[in-house]
């Protein structure tokens, strides 16, 4: 065989190893880099979210109150209506922030020194609604049936939130127990009065065990009744 033909035929055999090595250091290659997918991906593998994919924290948002009482207006504000009131004295004012609906009662029995008399007598304020504080504070709301013409021109009571009887009726049904109500700003510092207890329903103040007190006692304080549920009509909560 000519020398040409044997170098020519060691050449392609050259050729042809170093192809196969390419080759085969190429399917080792892939070999490996599935084999470390699979590892990577594996069910045991643990995956990181993408910052993207992470649920973010919505924050809390306070129920708006049903209803506002503006101490210096003497007004108090609900569903798009304006209810005159007659707040606290100057000695003493009524609480305020916000506060929550905890209790209501068609009849309660105050005495005559919460709503500014004297003597031994109690009195039966109508449709009354209990709102009480976060720090157990409570403010109450109801018919002002021994000066009904307070609400809105002068203050009269030590403490509570007296209106018209009328006003008293509606509120008591438009309110439900667990709303809001917000009590802003302050008493006016003049304008209070002292109101005529002539023709006001009143009940004899008793004392801790049920019987009469004596004559002459310092009034008894406030007494309550059991709180009455009642689920006002749609009629009430619409505002007619």
């Amino acid at each position: 065989m000519p020398g040409a033909e044997i170098r020519r035929r060691a050449g392609a055999r050259r050729r042809r190893r170093r192809t196969s090595a390419a080759v085969g250091g190429a399917a080792a290659a892939l070999t490996l880099g599935l084999a470390l997918v699979l590892n990577l991906g594996g069910p045991g593998a643990e995956r990181k979210p993408s910052p993207a994919g992470r649920p973010t924290s919505t924050p809390s948002t306070q129920e708006a109150p049903v209803a506002t009482v503006r101490l210096a207006s003497r007004i108090l504000s609900v569903d798009g209506r304006t209810l005159f009131v007659s707040p606290g004295t100057a000695r003493r004012d009524t609480p305020t922030g916000r506060l929550t609906v905890a209790a209501k009662y068609e009849v309660k029995l105050v005495s005559g020194e919460d709503i500014g008399f004297k003597g031994t007598y109690s009195y039966k304020v109508p449709w009354m609604v209990e709102l009480r504080a976060d720090d157990g504070t409570s403010v109450y709301l109801g018919g002002l049936s021994s000066d009904e013409k307070a609400p809105g021109n002068y203050d009269t009571t030590r403490g509570w939130i007296g209106l018209r009887v009328v006003d008293a009726k509606w509120l008591y049904g438009r309110l439900a127990v667990g709303d809001a109500v917000n009590i802003d700003g302050t008493a006016s510092p003049a304008d209070s009065a002292t109101p005529d207890p002539a023709g006001v329903d009143t009940a004899t103040t008793e004392t801790a065990t049920g019987g009469p007190a004596a004559a002459g006692s310092a009034p008894e304080a406030s007494v309550r009744i059991s709180p009455t549920t009642v689920t006002p009509s749609p009629t009430a909560r619409n505002g007619t």
